[in-house]
């Protein structure tokens, strides 16, 4: 009997399509936690009804595939804050290094070492013949100008190691891009007869989150299911297929450092966000500020120390010495002229020459308060207090403006994961939900069962 059949075959979709919807269910609560993982619904629809004498009867249901819940916008937003937070992450982790190699207040600090030196010169002027004060200036002197050569060899240093941080960077673009492109080639396989590659896409979809926080990204679904992948206009993936980038080292000696081109050319490439632009930021224009300051702060000394010192006297009636070794004019190689380290009576203290005068070395003390530079508007206290200012705001915008797009991010992986991440609750519930229409789907081929046994054996036997 057809009909009987019939009932049969309905519920055995029925069977079928509950337990897909339990079978993903399932995959949704074991990925519950599985980083990138969106959720998964299952999409029904009603099969074809059959004709009869009453009209037409349904034949049940069968499910058409199975989808993810995903939020494009909020989605393309998170990338957008990704991008940002992984440029100030970057600023921020540098200048805390920059603020913890100056270590102000401290009494091997720079400043310290400038305070010193002053004050030995004004003990000089206190005791123009004494060997003592002479030969504490002279020290004073060296430790001061080790004390610069420390602070500009680790900012240098500084900025070689941010610069090995953007070839790092540079390779984990490559290789995320490639891994996309590996990706790309499945989901267009395995999509190719109009199936989701669900699983394929989450796994994407979370390289390119991460390759958002590197480097400024967009991302454009073509009509095969593949993701072509931009790095301002260009692409970095395209279908099956990826480009690498790689660096050009441009300058020369110690200040060289390396551009982002792509690979086997000298174009550059633009990078406007992520933590390559944090990175190109501190190497190219923060640091190499700094170390400008500190060269223009010994310029400033060198000059000035040796002008007044030229014009004086020393206790062997020398004069036109400089005190500084003129061919050495930064902070990271000034030092003593070896006429003053090799006969400290050679220190002009005196402006006469006479035994016992003072001026030149008072006057040299007095420098301290002398506006020696940013074209004669400030002390060398202030530009060092100013430059201080500086990395302090700096450092401070770095890690307030960390703090807020860490709380954006947050905040729109919040919103994103309650749209397309998994609740246990809500899966528990549509898993009693289906648990229950499995069984009364069940119950309905028992029934049928049992209608059939009734006619086969119950039916049509005379005189029984």
């Amino acid at each position: 009997m057809a009909g009987l059949f019939d009932g049969l075959e309905l519920g055995k979709r029925a069977l079928s399509t509950h337990q897909l919807w339990l079978n993903t269910i399932g995959h949704n609560v074991a990925n519950a936690n599985s980083p990138g993982y969106t959720r998964q619904r299952v999409n029904t629809t009603t099969t074809t009804p059959y004709e009869s004498g009453f009209g037409p009867v349904g034949t049940g249901v069968t499910a058409t595939d199975i989808n993810q819940v995903r939020d494009l916008f909020l989605t393309q937003q998170y990338r957008q804050e990704s991008q940002s937070l992984g440029q100030w992450t970057s600023m921020e982790k540098a200048m805390t290094q920059v603020e913890s190699l100056f270590a102000e207040p401290n009494t091997e600090s720079l400043s310290d070492q400038l305070d010193q030196f002053w004050n030995a010169w004004s003990e000089l002027g206190n005791n123009p013949e004494s060997s003592a004060a002479r030969s504490g200036l002279v020290q004073q002197t060296k430790m001061m100008t080790n004390t610069f050569h420390r602070l500009y060899t680790q900012i240098s240093d500084l900025r070689k190691s941010v610069d090995s941080e953007i070839d790092l960077a540079v390779q984990q673009v490559n290789q995320i891009s490639s891994e996309v492109a590996s990706l790309n080639q499945q989901i267009a396989r395995t999509e190719l007869g109009g199936d989701h590659a669900n699983d394929l896409r989450d796994k994407r979809d979370l390289l390119i989150d991460n390759l958002a926080q590197l480097v400024n990204v967009n991302v454009a679904e073509q009509d095969n299911g593949t993701a072509t992948v931009y790095i301002g206009s260009l692409a970095v993936v395209d279908g099956d297929a990826s480009f690498a980038i790689g660096t050009y080292k441009a300058g020369g000696g110690a200040m060289a450092v390396s551009d982002i081109v792509w690979e086997g050319s000298t174009k550059e490439i633009k990078v406007e966000s992520g933590q390559l632009k944090g990175l190109i930021e501190m190497r190219d224009n923060t640091i190499p500020d700094y170390l400008q300051s500190l060269d223009d702060l010994a310029g400033a000394l060198i000059e000035n120390v040796n002008n007044t010192h030229r014009s004086g006297y020393g206790l062997d009636g020398s004069t036109g010495i400089d005190f500084f070794d003129p061919n050495y004019t930064s902070a990271g190689d000034f030092k003593l002229s070896d006429s003053i380290e090799n006969n400290n009576n050679r220190i002009a203290a005196s402006t006469s020459g006479e035994v016992g005068d003072n001026t030149n070395a008072l006057a040299i003390s007095d420098l301290r308060n002398a506006k020696l530079l940013s074209r004669g508007s400030t002390t060398v206290s202030d530009f060092y207090s100013g430059l201080m200012g500086k990395v302090g705001i700096e450092a401070g915008t770095a890690r307030s403006s960390k703090e807020n797009y860490e709380l954006l991010v947050t905040q729109t992986e919040n919103s994103r994961q309650s749209i397309q991440g998994v609740s246990l609750d809500e899966e528990m519930t549509n898993m009693i939900k289906y648990q229950q229409a499995y069984d009364a789907a069940a119950r309905v081929i028992t029934v049928m069962d049992e209608a059939l046994s009734t006619v086969i054996h119950g039916m049509g036997i005379v005189g029984r």
